[in-house]
C-alpha cells in the first residue's frame, strides 16, 4: 500500500506565507504526476497546482504568481510554497500522487491522496 503524509497547514494572517509538504511512502516503483487540490467549506474540491515527473507545472489562475509547486523525486515528496495568502485561500488542502507499480506487462499507475491539511487565512 501507499501512504501520503501531509504537513505544514495552519492559521496565518493575510499576506503571510506557508509551505505545505507531502511525502509518499510504501510500495512505490515510480511516481508520475503529483499535485494539490483544495476544498473550501460548501464548495467542490478544485485543482490548485500540479507537477509532472519532468518538472512541468500547472497552476489555477487564482494562485498563479503566488504559489509554487516543487518536488524531490529522490524522496517521493512534493511541496507547495504559498505566498501573499488571502482569506479566499482558506481551505483543506489535499495532495495526490500517481504511483506506479508492476502490472501485467507494464507499469500500472494509481492515484493516492493525502489526509488533508487545514489552511486558514484570517486577520
Amino acid at each position: 500500500q501507499v501512504q501520503l503524509m501531509e504537513s505544514g497547514g495552519g492559521l496565518v494572517q493575510p499576506g503571510d506565507s506557508l509551505r505545505l509538504s507531502c511525502a509518499a511512502s510504501g510500495r512505490i516503483l515510480t511516481v508520475s504526476g503529483m499535485g494539490w487540490y483544495r476544498q473550501a467549506p460548501g464548495k467542490e474540491r478544485v485543482l490548485v497546482a500540479s507537477i509532472t515527473s519532468g518538472g512541468n507545472t500547472n497552476y489555477a489562475d487564482s494562485v498563479k504568481d503566488r504559489f509554487t509547486i516543487s518536488r524531490d523525486n529522490a524522496k517521493n515528496s512534493q511541496y507547495l510554497e504559498m505566498n501573499s495568502l488571502k482569506p479566499e485561500d482558506t481551505a483543506v488542502y489535499y495532495c495526490y500522487a500517481e504511483v506506479g507499480d508492476i502490472g501485467p506487462g507494464k507499469i500500472q499507475y494509481s492515484r493516492y491522496w493525502g489526509q488533508g491539511t487545514q489552511v486558514t487565512v484570517s486577520s
